[in-house]
């Protein structure tokens, strides 16, 4: 059965009067190539917000229909909402963890109101002076995280579908940058591109990567 995330979390925080709660998370961490990006929502104080996002969860969990569906749907509810990225270069000039957290921080920059509290898939944010709380497997527990992995998902999702016509024959439109069989066989074909994040290991131990 697949877990639902609902308001847990953040019914608490709405009546201590912390009604400015953003969830955070990321989508293409795992990637060989392309960025890795973080959503930010913010979703108004009210119960009944679960019910009208009903079908929103862990982003993995969902179609990729169904992931358009309810993005659409997330941006027109939530009070704030921003999506950040960083770039493949980014990722091998500092590592992936410091380069999510760099994600993060841009999509918390965007958002048009400043949060009060900060719900966070897996990690923390040291670098940000806000109350704020690392859950594990939030995307399955909490909706604010939930709608935030949506967004980043689709958000890069698109992106990488968009490079297909600037990378042609990496399949891009169709594993997104993961490491699949078609994927592989296209590096074994045609080397790295500019998106490749060349730090990590199979870029870096089939092409000698040294940074």
């Amino acid at each position: 059965m697949i877990a639902m995330p609902d308001l847990e979390f953040e019914l608490p925080l709405w009546q201590s009067g912390l009604v400015l709660v953003a969830g955070l998370d990321e989508a293409g961490r795992g990637a060989w190539a392309g960025p890795v990006s973080a959503g930010a929502v913010i979703l108004p104080a009210e119960p009944d917000i679960q019910r009208r996002l009903s079908g929103v969860r862990d982003s993995k969990q969902m179609t990729p229909g169904q992931r358009e569906y309810w993005a659409v749907e997330i941006r027109e509810l939530a009070l704030a909402w921003h999506v950040g990225f960083s770039t493949q270069e980014e990722i091998d000039a500092m590592g992936i963890v410091p380069a999510t957290h760099l994600a993060m921080r841009r999509a918390l920059m965007g958002l048009c109101v400043i949060p009060q509290h900060l719900l966070i898939d897996a990690l923390l944010l040291w670098e940000e002076d806000l109350p704020q709380t690392s859950l594990i497997k939030g995307d399955s527990r909490s909706l604010s995280i939930a709608a935030a992995s949506v967004l980043a998902k689709v958000a890069r999702d698109t992106f990488m579908v968009e490079q297909e016509e600037s990378y042609p024959g990496y399949g891009f439109a169709r594993h997104k940058g993961y490491g699949t069989r078609m994927h592989r066989a296209a590096l074994d074909d045609l080397g790295p591109c500019p998106l490749h994040r060349r730090s990590f290991r199979p870029i870096r131990e089939q092409f000698e990567y040294t940074p």
